[in-house]
């Protein structure tokens, strides 16, 4: 089983041989990336190339470790218990799966995206530790024990918000996402938009890389919101030369798709009125 990218997603040799990696020794696959470069998509396309069933947890601050194995439903329990319901009697009827008991319950091998893990509690990672070594865990209201059939290929994002504990660390094969170089943005925009003229792509790009190399950004634009801001050129019809920027006016055009804060906004328009000055 091995992964060799797809027609949609545009994945270097580093990555392939990371993702092969992971999968050989069966360890989750940590990565870590600026966000918009791809890491959740990773996920999908390995599952779409591999034809594997993809199970999606998407973490967020309030995100417990153990709402990824079950939830037991107390208060449905007690609801039903005051209207009479028989189900009462069974408390596995008030045992919520969650998206790991998901991925150990599923027929087949699945891919498991645990993704922007950083999100929550530093304690989340920890918490995980035997579940995604030993692949089971246990059911206390029940007292089962549940076991994963095919252990899934386990693909984990993390944005670098927060350190991650080394126990956790230690048991991932770990990739990190470059920012792509031009010739590869290149190949990313051709996935996209395969009919963009060569002089609207070469100027946009320009454009882009030159924001990007910015000093003093405080949130440098991504693969995604370069492909957001060409499909934006695309429907606006505008040419190469539209995206030359005088000195007069240091703000690209439909600048709001790159820029995403008021303080590399407001970073521009100083940098304008400098060029301004000095002319």
């Amino acid at each position: 089983m091995r992964f060799d990218g797809t027609p949609d997603y545009v994945a270097g040799d580093d990555l392939r041989m990371a993702v092969n990696a992971a999968i050989a020794l069966e360890r989750p696959l940590l990565v870590k990336g600026e966000p918009g470069t791809g890491k959740t998509e990773l996920a999908r396309q390995i599952a779409a190339a591999l034809d594997l069933p993809i199970i999606e947890w998407h973490v967020k601050s309030t995100t417990r470790a153990a709402q990824g194995l079950y939830e037991y439903d107390a208060v449905s329990r007690l609801r039903d218990s005051q209207l009479g319901d028989e189900r009462v009697h069974d408390i596995a009827n008030y045992i919520r799966r969650g998206k790991l008991w998901e991925a150990f319950a599923a027929d087949g091998k699945v891919v498991l995206l645990i993704d922007e893990i950083d999100k929550a509690d530093i304690e989340f990672p920890n918490d995980l530790l035997q579940e995604l070594d030993r692949m089971e865990f246990h059911v206390y209201e029940t007292g089962e024990m549940v076991q994963a059939r095919t252990r899934p290929i386990v693909i984990i994002t993390s944005n670098n918000e927060k350190e991650l504990p080394d126990a956790f660390l230690r048991r991932c094969f770990f990739h990190y996402i470059r920012f792509p170089d031009a010739e590869t943005l290149r190949q990313i925009v051709a996935v996209h938009y395969p009919g963009i003229k060569p002089a609207l792509l070469s100027a946009a790009l320009e454009t882009f890389l030159e924001i990007r190399e910015t000093p003093g950004l405080k949130k440098r634009p991504s693969t995604s919101e370069v492909l957001d801001w060409l499909k934006l050129l695309l429907a606006e019809d505008l040419g190469p030369e539209e995206l030359k920027r005088p000195a007069r006016d240091a703000l690209p055009k439909l600048h709001g798709a790159l820029l995403k804060n008021e303080q590399d906004v407001a970073l521009f328009e100083r940098l304008a009125f400098m060029a301004r000055g000095r002319g």
